[in-house]
């Protein structure tokens, strides 16, 4: 949600009308393929005993047995055609270049889990396919055009959301590598992944000050500062083990207040103008 939300405050900024149906459209798709993605990581980490007794986040509702493998199947097969059917129609906003961007979305959901998350990719398609797709798809159906403000708004989202799969793959380390999977916090350690998590959230919030007028950003950036730097610390403390989870809702407020309060700075412009 945070991405689109970013994407129609600047098209507000922007002085553009905001077209509501795409809008309502895109944040559909992106519901629907957040949950798709979901499914497709439960499903495959089931199949290939990755989930076991001693995993440390939430419980998985394949392992669990909350849910038979067919059954998740058929959900993945039902969610992945209503975000397409959610998704086409945007055609008649962006044309043919949306039906390659919707495509894009569905095979890498697939082969994040099944393939490019083992290899140390992960990050990689977080910061593509949670910043740079869909704030720069979002904002492209309302205006017809792509800016370098719009670039660094959806840089700094994607980082900003990959902060929750690194904290997701410290937590794991362990495990990680007793199963052969390979994450970037097996690749560069624990020491490094804290400093790469504060670094990141730091990254993002500097993203948004490029893209906000300068009193906005003088304001608004040390408070997202604060927040980004409040589950690090917490990460640093507690180190490893399932109190990690902790971190985990502490990064989804962070990435939520990022969102809020850089939609609200944009915004502003506008009203301030």
């Amino acid at each position: 949600m945070v991405p689109v939300a970013i994407a129609l405050s600047k098209t507000y900024a922007d002085g553009s009308p905001i077209q509501w149906v795409p809008a309502v459209l895109c944040m559909a798709f992106a519901l629907l393929m957040q949950v798709d993605a979901n499914f497709v990581n439960d499903y495959f980490d089931c199949v290939r005993g990755i989930d076991r007794e001693n995993r440390l986040g939430p419980p998985r509702a394949c392992a669990q047995g909350w849910v038979t493998l067919k059954a998740m199947r058929i959900a993945i097969a039902l969610v992945t055609v209503a975000a397409c059917l959610a998704g086409l129609p945007l055609i008649l906003w962006g044309g043919m270049v949306m039906v390659w961007v919707g495509i894009a979305c569905v095979v890498f959901c697939f082969l994040y889990t099944t393939l490019l998350a083992q290899r140390a990719l992960g990050d990689v398609l977080v910061v593509v396919f949670f910043g740079l797709v869909p704030v720069g798809a979002t904002y492209y159906l309302q205006t017809q055009r792509l800016t370098a403000d719009i670039a660094m708004l959806a840089l700094g989202c994607g980082l900003v959301t990959d902060c929750l799969l690194l904290v997701n793959n410290y937590r794991d380390r362990e495990t990680d590598r007793l199963s052969g999977k390979r994450t970037l916090v097996t690749l560069i350690g624990a020491k490094a992944t804290e400093m790469l998590y504060l670094a990141m959230g730091m990254a993002a919030c500097a993203c948004a000050a490029c893209a906000l007028a300068w009193p906005q950003s003088c304001a608004l950036v040390p408070w997202l500062l604060l927040f980004a730097a409040l589950p690090w610390r917490r990460m640093k403390t507690i180190h490893s083990g399932r109190a990690l989870n902790s971190v985990l809702g502490l990064t989804s407020l962070f990435i939520l207040a990022y969102g809020i309060v850089v939609s609200l700075a944009l915004t502003g412009e506008r009203m301030i103008q």
